[in-house]
């Protein structure tokens, strides 16, 4: 097999694999005091507020990046010039992968919503938005966002 059809097909698989570890939420997911069996729960907004969440980097960027700049340092050259050529591509390629995932998860401000559970519990969701949100709103916690009920 030639060397640029298995780094081809090595890069396929990180990707695949990278791809069903990653998730599609950007902000933290809520923090529930009560029981986790409760698929949706009713209650009252004790207190909104808002706060800057500072997501963290997967590493993501950087794998996808390194792939790609090896596979085009591969390309360059030919024996121990094409070896430092896919080297250097992995290296840079990497930089600039994870500088991207970086931007991409820019801190930001989300609502922070404390949920007075009618079973006297208490659940905190963080999320992006609270248009129609108040203290005192009688709502509705369904997989982790909060809906004016």
């Amino acid at each position: 097999m030639k060397p640029t059809v298995s780094l081809a097909a090595m890069m396929v698989a990180v990707a695949a694999l990278s791809a069903g570890c990653a998730s599609n939420s950007t902000y933290p997911q809520a923090t529930d005091y009560s029981s986790q069996a409760d698929i949706s729960t009713y209650g009252t907004v004790d207190s909104i507020r808002v706060v800057r969440v500072d997501p963290a980097t997967s590493g993501a960027g950087a794998v996808a990046g390194g792939l790609l700049g090896a596979l085009a340092g591969s390309q360059i050259g030919s024996g121990s010039g094409r070896t430092a050529a896919t080297a250097a591509g992995a290296i840079g390629g990497a930089v600039i992968g994870n500088r991207v995932e970086e931007n991409r998860n820019m801190p930001r401000d989300v609502y922070q919503i404390s949920v007075r559970l009618d079973n006297g519990d208490y659940r905190t969701v963080n999320q992006d938005s609270a248009y129609d949100l108040r203290v005192g709103t009688r709502v509705r916690v369904v997989d982790g966002r909060v809906y004016r009920y």
